[in-house]
């Protein structure tokens, strides 16, 4: 059984790994040498693949330069990373639901989620579930145990 300390770090790892796997996507977008225009024409600014796998345009690029510098921040502190965890599994599991849905899979004309995005968003939210529930649930069990043990 782990320490509770080595969790609290596995958690905030979590949170930083997914935060720098973000940003770097989120720039990878806006820098040409990894992004491929779409050959169809489109009327959405800056459509285009990242390594040409994963839809994204200029919106999309935004959304995630501003997750990966919450995950980085949230590193900080056990609870912030918790918190981000928890709202990053909720929001990227919506996502990949609306990506499958062909009405939604551009949420509504904002930003792709479909193609490989769908698979890259249940995978992230996969990771972050784990931490921000399942992982910080092992910390309130080890806590509640440890008092009650005292009493």
């Amino acid at each position: 059984m782990q320490t509770s300390t080595s969790s609290n770090s596995s958690i905030r790892y979590g949170a930083l790994s997914l935060g720098i796997l973000f940003l770097l996507l989120g720039v990878a977008g806006f820098v040409p040498a990894f992004f491929t225009p779409s050959e169809n024409f489109t009327s959405v600014p800056g459509f285009g693949y990242i390594f040409g796998v994963f839809p994204t345009n200029y919106f999309h690029n935004a959304i995630g330069i501003l997750v990966g510098v919450w995950g980085i921040a949230a590193f900080t502190s056990l609870s912030g990373a918790i918190v981000f965890n928890r709202i990053f599994a909720i929001l990227y599991a919506a996502g990949a639901i609306l990506g499958l849905l062909p009405f939604a899979n551009t949420l509504f004309g904002l930003t792709p989620l479909f193609g490989n995005n769908i698979w890259l968003n249940a995978l992230t939210a996969a990771v972050a579930f784990y931490y921000g529930f399942v992982k910080s649930g092992e910390i309130s069990m080890q806590s509640s145990s440890s008092v009650q043990a005292s009493v």
